[in-house]
């Protein structure tokens, strides 16, 4: 009986066969990060935006897409209230690589130069006549409230006829803003709940306390797009607080290791100087 020599598997099967076990591997993961996903959603039992407190922005400024979108969002939904008067319309198109023919087409107004600082057309007097106050610049909004607060803010919007402009805001109640944002994510309606607390002097306080949210009406986006959408608007607002971020990170990591090697220099300096005195 002859015995069958044993061979090497050839180069390109042993590629094609290791491809084929990342591919799972990756599948599975997938499968199980979605699972994993899905489980906390269920657990929490699917209610929209009872977790409101806990959502974070999850922006990234080097995203240059993202801020691409973003500042067709803030052109096209916030522009026509609020200013961005530190960020001129020619800065951000060569910070986000934005064509100037495209930039004077689809995100300037009409009348509007590259040079000019981003500011609203909304006179001061009338804004402060229809929502009974002056809407505020933008440019650091980021920077004074912090992304997950500008995030939570867009995202937490619901239908309230006590209001003068029918919209209340959980982040920021009694809002002056009207959800300029419900033609994509909908109408939806705030659900609460009553709990009941003991007071400082011992007697039992019920009190209504929010659960989630009751979609009533769909809006253009589905909810995951509509969060995007907030994301990449958040995204260029946290850009415009301050557009050298980037650079100055940069250059920080150069700063940091100059120090380093400076360091080491002088240690070596103070050591040749201090050997005849040991």
């Amino acid at each position: 009986m002859r015995t069958r020599m044993w061979r090497p598997m050839p180069m390109h099967v042993l590629r094609r066969s290791l491809f084929v076990v990342v591919g799972c591997a990756v599948l599975a993961t997938a499968g199980f990060v979605h699972g994993t996903a899905f489980a906390a959603e269920e657990a929490a039992g699917g209610k929209l935006g009872a977790d409101w407190k806990t959502q974070h922005a999850d922006t990234d400024v080097a995203n240059n897409a993202s801020l691409q979108r973003g500042a067709r969002n803030f052109s096209n939904y916030c522009l026509g209230c609020h200013s961005l008067k530190y960020e001129r319309w020619s800065r951000m198109a060569q910070d986000l690589e934005i064509p100037e023919p495209l930039l004077q087409k689809d995100l300037m107004p009409p009348g509007d130069k590259p040079a000019q600082y981003i500011l609203t057309s909304m006179p001061a007097a009338d804004a402060e006549a229809w929502f009974g106050k002056t809407p505020p610049d933008l440019s650091l909004m980021a920077r004074a409230r912090g992304k997950d607060y500008l995030y939570q803010f867009l995202t937490t919007f619901y239908v309230d006829p006590t209001r003068q402009t029918g919209a209340n805001n959980l982040r920021l109640p009694a809002t002056a803003m009207p959800h300029v944002l419900s033609e994509l994510e909908g109408l939806k309606r705030a659900v609460y709940k009553k709990e009941e607390k003991r007071g400082e002097d011992g007697k039992v306080i019920t009190e209504q306390v929010f659960d989630h949210f009751e979609q009533i009406a769909p809006g253009r986006l589905s909810t995951a797009d509509y969060a995007s959408f907030v994301r990449d608007t958040v995204n260029f607002l946290d850009y415009v607080g301050e557009p050298t971020q980037q650079a100055r990170r940069a250059l920080g990591v150069w700063v940091v290791l100059f120090l380093l090697v400076f360091t080491w220099l002088a240690w070596l300096m103070k050591k040749e100087y201090w050997k005849d005195v040991h």
